[in-house]
């Protein structure tokens, strides 16, 4: 029992979600080339062998994104065999295989995937079914929520409330921590579900409105259940209104069924399309007015951000999305990609203020880490949902030549997923422009090796001067 057994590496992490913990242990083992399989991974209890001395921290790991992106969605998983399943992950695409997270037979991709998946369960969970109540007292207003999560997310749910109810000061209470907000967030020791009021002032105006919305004709009890499973209920006021309204509502939709039908009254055909077509704009102005007062579809954006340019351009650029910068200035392509652009056009001999510049999706959808607001690349849905936008405000440019720049504007342009190596060049948009389809430059500033960095910026260069020539 005096350490670990000869070839046995004992590592230490603190109880519940310790990410910084794991990467830091990930990145020594692997620059001591530690297999997985010689590594005890403790955790919640002391192990029998001692743990080892921790060296200093190794460098960072070069990952794909999906691994990069998955790490933080397993590690609030309460599997004790979360760390060991990550590590061999890791290992496996560190020692040739780079693409084994597409490989969705493998069992350890398998056990990884249905593992994040209950993470963004347990998380919707709580973003749903957490219920404020205000803690009685003298002085400033203060609430509290009581809540039981699955898994250890509490770190990682704790900024969706911030965004939420940032001008409020509360306290949700776990039974593993506690996470507080007065301005800034900070996390404590467990909490007692007894240190949470029973209810207060606002249930009642809540209860009112969840029965009035009760729609007893689409009652679903299975579905009711599976959705918000009863250890929830306690701590949701409106679940006190739910055993009579069940009880009421067979008699309530024989009731409307029963009524006399209304019927609607008739329109005219010509009038309404008349009135649909003068309530489209008609014009770059009227449209990005619509555009500004909409709010995100996914929530956090500080502001819509707007095309740039003449109307009329020669050219026209799409990217993704608006970036960190582009969020708070309010304009597109300002950050460290848009500055390597306003270069590489320069250098490719177009003269930025004479293009038109704008994005796919025109919110910028970010996952906060600490103080940094970290790019989220927009699903497919997302894209699809602002693409009339972007087909609306092309219309208003009427450029001679569109530049998509990356997948997601590829994505938006043809409702397609194309792989941009591929189809690197002219295109065909199916629009009354002319296409081409280029890299985004926040690849050029995601490569790693200097060297290869200069070769495709000088490829992205020739790009935009073949775009150019088109557009003459």
């Amino acid at each position: 029992m005096g350490g670990a057994p000869s070839g046995i590496h004992v590592v230490g992490l603190a109880p519940g979600a310790d990410l910084p913990g794991f990467r830091a242990a990930a990145r020594r083992l692997i620059a001591a080339e530690i297999p997985p399989e010689t590594i005890v991974w403790q955790t919640e209890a002391p192990s029998l062998f001692g743990a080892d001395t921790a060296p200093a921290e190794g460098p960072p790991l070069r990952l794909p994104r999906a691994v990069t992106e998955l790490i933080p969605m397993v590690v609030p998983h309460r599997d004790p065999e979360r760390y060991g399943l990550l590590y061999a992950l890791i290992w496996r695409v560190l020692h040739g295989e780079r693409a084994l997270m597409e490989v969705l037979s493998d069992p350890l991709v398998h056990r990884l995937h249905r593992m994040r998946k209950a993470i963004g369960r347990d998380l919707h969970k709580m973003h749903a079914f957490l219920r404020f109540r205000r803690v009685p007292g003298e002085g400033r207003e203060r609430f509290a929520a009581w809540f039981e999560p699955d898994h250890h997310i509490l770190e990682a749910a704790a900024p969706f409330f911030v965004d939420r109810f940032r001008a409020l000061e509360w306290s949700i209470l776990t039974p593993e921590g506690a996470a507080h907000w007065n301005g800034a967030l900070s996390f404590g020791p467990p909490g007692r579900r007894e240190d949470v009021p029973d209810g207060d002032g606002f249930e009642a105006g809540w209860r009112d409105y969840y029965e009035s919305t009760f729609n007893p004709a689409r009652l679903n009890l299975d579905a009711m259940r599976a959705e918000m499973p009863r250890k929830y209920w306690r701590n949701m006021p409106e679940t006190a209104a739910i055993p009579a309204l069940v009880r009421a509502a067979s008699a309530r939709a024989r009731a409307m069924i029963e009524k006399e039908p209304t019927m609607p009254a008739k329109r005219d055909p010509v009038r309404a399309v008349a009135k649909m077509a003068q309530d489209e704009p008609n014009s770059l102005e009227a449209l990005n007015a619509i555009i500004a007062r909409s709010e995100p579809l996914v929530p956090g954006a500080t502001q819509a951000v707007l095309g740039e340019g003449p109307v009329g351009a020669r050219i026209a650029f799409v990217g993704e999305q608006p970036g960190d910068q582009e969020d708070r200035q309010g304009r597109p392509f300002v950050g460290p990609a848009g500055q390597l652009l306003s270069r590489a056009l320069e250098e490719a001999g177009i003269d930025r203020r004479e293009a038109y510049l704008t994005n796919a999706v025109k919110h910028f959808k970010f996952t906060l880490r600490g103080k940094r607001r970290i790019h989220e690349k927009p699903t497919a849905g997302e894209v699809s949902h602002y693409r009339w936008w972007l087909d609306k405000e092309l219309d208003f440019v009427a450029p001679k030549l569109v530049v998509a720049l990356g997948a997601t504007a590829v994505l938006a342009l043809t409702g397609k997923s194309i792989p941009i190596t591929r189809a690197r060049g002219p295109a065909e948009f199916g629009r009354p422009f002319e296409g081409f389809i280029t890299v985004h430059p926040s690849y050029l500033l995601r490569l790693p090796d200097e060297a290869a960095k200069a070769v495709a910026y000088q490829t992205f260069v020739e790009d935009l001067r073949r775009a150019n020539a088109m557009a003459a």
